[in-house]
């Protein structure tokens, strides 16, 4: 039997959150719940999910700010949009920031239900999943899978490293390049090497190659 489906849940409504994670934890779900965009974006790229449920309208971060912010930190988690903003405009915005599914309220906990059903099966069928060697790069469990089975938890700017490497594996990376790409808010190359000696530490130092007077590229489990 599979572990619970980790959920989070963005909801400023107290009385509204409440509610939804009490059904959802009745139906089988290990829920977190967070009030704001800001701790919703601190959930997001520290811990792992299997979907998650955000609001549109979010005080301190905008639902739709947290999903680009998300996204463009390689968290390809599904994620279902539920918001009282329906138009078509609406929805149009928020899947292009990356949104699988978009549920306006008033809604049926029913639908909310069989959406989000189909969303985790979604993430089960791995159809976000890289090669590296032996191994698999999950993407939206932000985790790699060793041949023997073992699973192995990476931190975002781990995984968002390893990930750029592994999508282009044919691919030599200089370390500017992957600053730029990773830790755009950085100023130091360095950090790169540092995140390098991260993977390595937990993943084999074959895991990432270095190409002397170039910088990195993939490497094999």
């Amino acid at each position: 039997m599979r572990d619970p489906w980790r959920l989070l849940l963005v909801e400023d409504d107290r009385e509204l959150a409440t509610m939804l994670s009490e059904v959802l934890w009745g139906e089988g779900y290990a829920v977190d719940v967070a009030a704001d965009g800001q701790r919703g974006l601190h959930f997001g790229l520290t811990r792992r999910y299997d979907v998650l449920v955000l609001d549109r309208r979010l005080p301190v971060l905008d639902g739709i700010d947290l999903l680009e912010r998300l996204r463009s930190s390689a968290v390809h988690t599904p994620v279902l949009l539920l918001t009282a903003m329906g138009t078509v405009h609406d929805r149009v915005d928020g899947l292009d920031a990356g949104a699988d599914d978009y549920l306006v309220k008033p809604f049926s906990l029913d639908e909310l239900s069989a959406r989000l059903r189909a969303l985790c099966r979604r993430a089960l069928d791995g159809t976000d999943v890289l090669s590296i060697g032996s191994g698999r790069l999950h993407v939206g469990h932000r985790e790699v899978r060793l041949a023997d089975g073992e699973r192995i938890t990476l931190a975002a700017r781990e995984f968002e490293l390893l990930w750029v490497l592994a999508s282009h594996p044919e691919t030599v990376h200089s370390r500017e390049q992957l600053r730029r790409t990773v830790f755009e808010e950085a100023s130091a190359s360095s950090l790169v090497d540092t995140y390098v000696y991260y993977l390595r530490r937990k993943l084999g130092r074959r895991v990432v190659r270095t190409v002397r007077g170039v910088g990195y590229r993939l490497g094999a489990l």
